[in-house]
């Protein structure tokens, strides 16, 4: 606890009168800090010289509010209703969380933060809950270039790479880069991570209105694992758009020719079988790398793959529609997490009037996984 005074400047508030006593009826009210609007706590004498001064209103450090919110989430309005006082029936069910994903600011600051405020709740008998987090994952940053230029005198200035335009030579050989607004060079001083003080984020808005929300995320949880870092790259957006854009067509020309038939799998040829193994292969390995391994980027991969057997594909009778049914179904449950809105859509396409975010995860078949031979 702090004192101001305009004579003595900031003071600490002497051990004798500590604690400060707060207001009993200041209560947060959504407008602001509630302390400040009380001159029962601001206004005060300073403890050295004896003059007016004021008490610091700013008592909790940015990370305390965030270091235990996950908690009252578990806490539903009738429990508050009839105790205000956080009880252990919504914390013993839904803590600890599962999965805390966060930079490597958040692993060093807010999960230190939240461990130790749920040390503190549990003292207090709020909570039986030890450690508020069971897996923590750090993701690793996303990265791009930056380009600036530095006058004789005065401040370096930073373009953003959408503001620039790179030079080749007749080989593609790179040779300098222009601003794009005056024509002049910059100077490229590498891949960095974005910031605002470089100048050098790409606004995710663009992509929005260019591409989908949906080609954003395929692109960077496909370019690298998520606790790695990402270089950002504007030909890796547009290879995302266009496996979305194969993915809509092969449901659309699949769909067109009307509805596939029930699957019969004692009636399978070798090649619909072949295909329906790599189907369920491709279920089990995805399975392993989103639910285990959190390596998103391998799983998308076995889906183009999946989707580049589909495609070649070419038996048209109903039970080798009734395959690809069954692999389109499949790619579209398991991408769902990656590209929710088309999936979605795609899943309606498919024949399925129930919502595709109200269907479980599928299940391998463990005699499509069956080999004859090795």
């Amino acid at each position: 606890p702090l004192i101001h005074c305009d004579t003595c400047g900031t003071v600490p508030v002497p051990d004798d009168q500590l604690p400060v006593k707060l207001p009993e009826d200041c209560v947060p009210d959504g407008s602001g800090n509630p302390l400040a609007k009380r001159a029962d706590f601001v206004d005060c004498a300073c403890p050295k010289c004896g003059k007016p001064a004021r008490r610091e209103t700013d008592t909790m450090d940015t990370f305390v509010d965030s270091s235990w919110y996950y908690a009252r989430y578990g806490i539903n309005a009738a429990t508050r209703a009839a105790n205000d006082k956080m009880v252990d029936a919504g914390t013993r069910y839904w803590m600890p969380v599962d999965q805390y994903i966060g930079g490597i600011e958040h692993a060093i600051l807010h999960l230190l933060y939240s461990r130790f405020w749920t040390r503190v709740m549990r003292d207090l008998g709020l909570t039986q809950v030890e450690e508020p987090f069971t897996n923590l994952l750090t993701q690793g940053m996303v990265l791009n270039e930056v380009f600036f230029r530095k006058p004789a005198s005065g401040r370096i200035t930073y373009y953003n790479p959408a503001d620039v335009d790179v030079q080749v030579d007749d080989k593609g050989a790179r040779i300098g880069a222009v601003l794009r607004s005056d024509g002049e060079p910059v100077e490229s001083g590498g891949i960095g991570t974005m910031s605002k003080s470089k100048n050098n984020g790409v606004d995710p808005q663009a992509l929005v209105e260019r591409y989908g929300a949906d080609t954003a995320r395929l692109f960077m949880m496909f370019a690298a694992p998520p606790e790695q870092t990402l270089e950002w790259s504007d030909e890796g957006v547009d290879g995302a758009f266009r496996f979305m854009k194969r993915l809509w067509k092969a449901v659309h020309q699949h769909v067109s020719a009307g509805p596939a038939q029930a699957l019969d799998v004692g009636s399978l040829d070798e090649a619909s079988r072949t295909l329906r193994r790599q189907v369920h292969e491709t279920l089990v390995k995805v399975t392993t790398d989103i639910g285990k391994r959190r390596t998103f980027n391998t799983a998308i991969a076995a889906v183009m793959e999946l989707m580049n057997a589909v495609t070649r594909f070419d038996d048209r009778s109903p039970q080798g529609r009734a395959v690809v049914q069954e692999a389109l179904e499949t790619v579209v449950l398991v991408l769902a997490p990656v590209v929710p809105h088309a999936c979605h859509a795609l899943w309606r396409e498919l024949g399925h009037a129930t919502p595709l975010v109200d269907e479980r995860w599928p299940e391998p078949d463990a005699r499509a996984l069956e080999r004859a031979t090795v």
